[in-house]
């Protein structure tokens, strides 16, 4: 089966992912990891791609991102994978490329599935094993939505403004939410449909989406037709 050309629309939020070949790390310390999202934020501020939530593992690299102008994720991610690999190369003295193939995404319908992109992506780190707390990992931007630090990486989406009227009540409801959790078929859902490229949205998006794109947005039903 061919494999299917990624969706990008100006303001439509997308989840996307980057991993390393296998074996390999994409970050080896904190200096990699400081330099690849400081990679990663002046490329996005250069092709004005809004990044509402990112979570950097050793192997994976996911965001959930908002293009402002036509192709922004795409050429902030070919910025990215230009800029960080030659400096890393560089300085872990090695050659060759370091992504296991081109990067993956699907567009989100923000009005159902914009939180649960931001659980995935924040709590990933709990949910495979890297760290006990979501909460307390370092290299994401849970920091940011708890109020523990500003990062100059993320951009609030308008509708994490609607959890409360200040900051604080902000804060405490994304606490409620990642308290909450999410169930293991969403986190499958999402990985799958970032990993296919199938629309995370309802049936009133996906007409909306399909009026605007010339490939499918969701999987046909298995087997033959019904007679009619």
């Amino acid at each position: 089966m061919a494999r299917l050309r990624r969706i990008e629309l100006t303001d439509w939020p997308c989840m996307a992912s980057l991993q390393a070949q296998e074996g390999q790390l994409l970050v080896r310390d904190d200096e990699d990891r400081q330099r690849l999202l400081g990679v990663l934020r002046d490329a996005a501020r250069e092709h004005d791609l809004a990044i509402h939530a990112y979570v950097l593992l050793d192997t994976r690299l996911y965001l959930l991102a908002t293009p402002r102008q036509p192709d922004a994720l795409s050429l902030t991610m070919q910025s990215l994978g230009r800029r960080y690999v030659a400096g890393f190369n560089r300085r872990h003295h090695r050659q060759g490329g370091l992504w296991a193939g081109r990067y993956r995404s699907t567009i989100v319908d923000p009005a159902r599935y914009l939180f649960q992109c931001m659980l995935f992506i924040e709590l990933h780190p709990e949910l495979d094993g890297t760290c006990l707390h979501a909460r307390d990992y370092t290299w994401s931007s849970v920091f940011h939505h708890l109020g523990r630090r500003s990062d100059p990486l993320v951009t609030d989406h308008i509708l994490f403004w609607s959890l409360g009227n200040t900051p604080f009540e902000r804060q405490a409801a994304w606490q409620r939410r990642l308290d909450d959790g999410l169930s293991m078929a969403m986190f499958q859902k999402m990985a799958d449909s970032t990993h296919k490229g199938w629309a995370l949205a309802e049936s009133t998006a996906l007409e909306q989406l399909q009026d605007q794109v010339d490939r499918p947005l969701q999987p046909r039903p298995r087997g033959r037709p019904r007679k009619q």
